[in-house]
């Protein structure tokens, strides 16, 4: 895996996808609750599936959990398809056991607005992870990386282990709402520019605070960058500089550090490269993205390492074994030339993929992705 991402040829293409909470959940049979909130049972759950899945790597992408959540439930309530867990705030929390959970606090405030919020009193220390919208991970800040030890204690080095950070401008736009946010962007770009340095600031601080835990590289998600939310030149004025500023802050350290983007990125591809990362996920395929792995190795693979392209949707979780093959050994013609390719899904393994399909992954890097 390190020499995939430093663009040397490994003695074989790394293979290594990042799996949706849902598809956790039906593989392991673990109970959502205990999934999302503990560590322990998280961490099982990523090393049960990379060792069925025969990954080069694991992706940590919750940390800091608290380990006393269970005090702080007052009552669970138990339906055919999900367990609702009552919180002792009031707080009213659904866990489906397919699907992350949806989160019903007790009394929501007033979404802020930007001409009466002061950037500086937005903190500096990235206290949630905004895992989907409305959906909301807090982090413990006493326990911030346990679960990285704990995936130490059992596996030492013998994988590749990546940690995750959310892009500022998912934070901006946690914080006022998509709709309203991109309004903001057009009537007050300084105000905006000022509240994503905040972000940024509490980001940054976060990925280095990461860097410590013995990691190999850290993901910045960043779902909603790509041409079908906003512009190539919104791109490069709201989300490029602050990004560049966590991305050369964790390469400072030696740490890898790539962006994962959803959908159509085809515009932005070398824009993307241009914020020091070392590497490119997701590259979504048509129909779901517009990136042609050839088109995007030709223009960015000589300058950044490549995960992803195999579409998981249309062929992973709705094709069969042998259109999952085709699509691999493509993208092992196609990516694996000159070294700095990792075999993967463009985004997340979708909960209810057959987990023989998403075997064949680690079979075809076998057969076909030596050098």
């Amino acid at each position: 895996m390190e020499k995939a991402m430093n663009l040397e040829k490994p003695d074989r293409v790394p293979v290594m996808c990042q799996m949706s909470i849902g598809h956790m959940l039906l593989q392991t049979g673990f109970s959502p609750i205990e999934l999302w909130c503990s560590a322990q049972v998280f961490s099982e759950a990523l090393l049960q599936l990379r060792g069925a899945y025969i990954f080069d790597g694991i992706l940590i992408s919750l940390h800091g959990h608290s380990p006393d959540w269970e005090t702080n439930i007052k009552r669970i309530e138990k339906t055919e398809n999900e367990l609702i867990v009552h919180w002792r705030n009031g707080d009213k929390t659904e866990f489906p056991k397919d699907d992350l959970p949806r989160n019903y606090p007790r009394s929501t405030g007033p979404t802020p607005s930007i001409a009466e919020l002061d950037p500086s009193m937005i903190r500096d220390e990235i206290e949630y992870i905004p895992v989907s919208q409305g959906l909301d991970f807090a982090i413990n800040a006493e326990y911030k990386f346990d679960i990285f030890q704990i995936i130490h204690e059992k596996t030492g080095s013998e994988f590749s282990i990546h940690g995750e950070v959310t892009s500022p401008f998912d934070y901006f736009l946690n914080l006022f709402g998509f709709k309203q946010a991109l309004m903001y962007l057009l009537q007050d770009p300084s105000k905006c520019k000022k509240i994503l340095q905040r972000f940024a600031d509490g980001v940054k601080k976060l990925a280095l605070e990461m860097t410590d835990q013995k990691i190999d590289a850290i993901k910045i998600s960043s779902p909603f960058a790509g041409q079908g939310f906003i512009s190539p030149e919104f791109y490069r004025e709201y989300v490029l500089p602050f990004e560049s500023q966590i991305a050369q802050s964790v390469r400072d350290r030696n740490i890898h550090v790539y962006t994962h983007t959803c959908g159509s990125i085809g515009d932005r591809l070398e824009m993307m490269v241009e914020s020091g990362i070392s590497g490119l996920e997701c590259l979504d395929p048509p129909p779901l993205g517009n990136v042609e792995l050839a088109n995007a190795k030709n223009r960015v693979g000589h300058m950044v390492f490549i995960k992803g392209n195999i579409d998981p949707v249309n062929t992973l979780l709705y094709g069969n074994k042998e259109t999952v093959r085709d699509d691999a050994e493509y993208c092992l013609r196609v990516g694996k030339p000159n070294g700095g390719y990792i075999l993967s899904t463009a985004c997340s393994i979708a909960p209810h993929t057959k987990k023989e399909n998403v075997e064949i992954l680690a079979e075809v890097a076998e057969e076909k992705g030596y050098y």
